[in-house]
């Protein structure tokens, strides 16, 4: 469900976008401390742009079409999506190491260094002037119950509503998007311009930024289209926060998985936790390469789907 984008940054260091799409988005890095937290913008009535409008139609329209497809599932997995620690550590390494796009001085799809939060992550959801009270109480109520799990799975720190974010999540639409990304770039003192145009069949984004070194992040921004309906707009917040703690490719092969184009999975699968509970161990850590960290991978691997004893 990803297409993503290189872009770079107006300070040092390395910017990554990653996109989810009809079809996804990764990361980007930044020397930068996180800055204050917006204020929250005034709501308004106004009616919505006929850009708004024709935006949420088309987006009520393609879950509309997956759902009728069996597409967007939200069962996690099950029978008839099995996968061995092979499998798995397979996934890990396409997902974990590689980039989905193009950066700068490198192809699309060009190897990584293992990349993750060392900081604990604090979310903080910011909402555009035209998102009505009722929809904010549920974005809140939906972003603070991922934490929750994201902060179990991978037993690293993630909370929502702490002093001092460095994860910002947006919930925006056509009409106020601008003004949403102008306040939270200038908290965090970058530009987030790569998020100020998006093609219509881009549901939702993510960027990241770090270190020169790319390892250890240290903010991040995820944009939410408010024109999406409900499905899709908890897929994103799934999809996006997911992979800005650290996956930032997606991978045809994984299953089941919402880090893979097709669209099956709309929510976090067992799979997923995987993936997220490997990436935080202890035994792997923020720049290591792919093939220094393959032989960890797979043991991991294997303690996840229990084919191999946890040492």
């Amino acid at each position: 469900m990803h297409m993503a984008h290189g872009l770079r940054a107006g300070l040092s260091g390395i910017a990554t976008l990653v996109l989810l799409t009809a079809c996804d988005m990764p990361v980007a890095q930044v020397g930068t401390d996180a800055a204050q937290s917006p204020a929250p913008a005034a709501q308004t009535s106004a009616v919505p742009s006929s850009e708004s409008q024709a935006l949420r139609a088309y987006f009520s329209a393609v879950q509309a079409s997956q759902l009728r497809q069996g597409l967007l599932r939200r069962d996690g997995g099950g029978p008839d999506t099995p996968y061995t620690a092979t499998m798995l550590a397979r996934n890990f390494e396409q997902i974990a190491f590689f980039n989905e796009v193009s950066l700068p001085g490198r192809g699309a799809g060009s190897e990584t260094r293992l990349r993750r939060w060392a900081a604990p992550v604090r979310l903080k959801p910011v909402f555009g002037r035209t998102i009505p009270t009722e929809q904010r109480i549920q974005d809140r109520r939906d972003l603070r119950a991922f934490a929750t799990r994201l902060d179990r799975v991978t037993g690293h720190p993630v909370s929502v509503g702490a002093a001092q974010p460095n994860f910002y999540v947006a919930f925006a639409s056509e009409d106020d998007r601008a003004e949403v990304l102008d306040e939270i770039g200038e908290a965090l003192g970058v530009s987030l311009d790569v998020l100020g145009t998006l093609s219509r069949d881009t549901y939702c984004a993510v960027v990241t930024f770090g270190g020169d070194d790319g390892a250890a992040y240290q903010a991040a921004v995820a944009l939410i289209r408010a024109e999406n309906p409900a499905l899709l707009r908890l897929s994103c917040i799934h999809e996006e926060v997911a992979q800005g703690m650290g996956l930032p490719n997606d991978s045809p092969s994984a299953r089941p998985s919402i880090f893979n184009d097709d669209d099956e999975f709309a929510l976090l699968t067992s799979h997923d936790e995987a993936l997220l509970r490997m990436l935080y161990d202890e035994a792997l850590r923020p720049g290591l390469r792919r093939d220094d960290a393959r032989a960890i991978v797979l043991n991991l691997a294997r303690q996840a789907t229990g084919e191999e004893p946890a040492s």
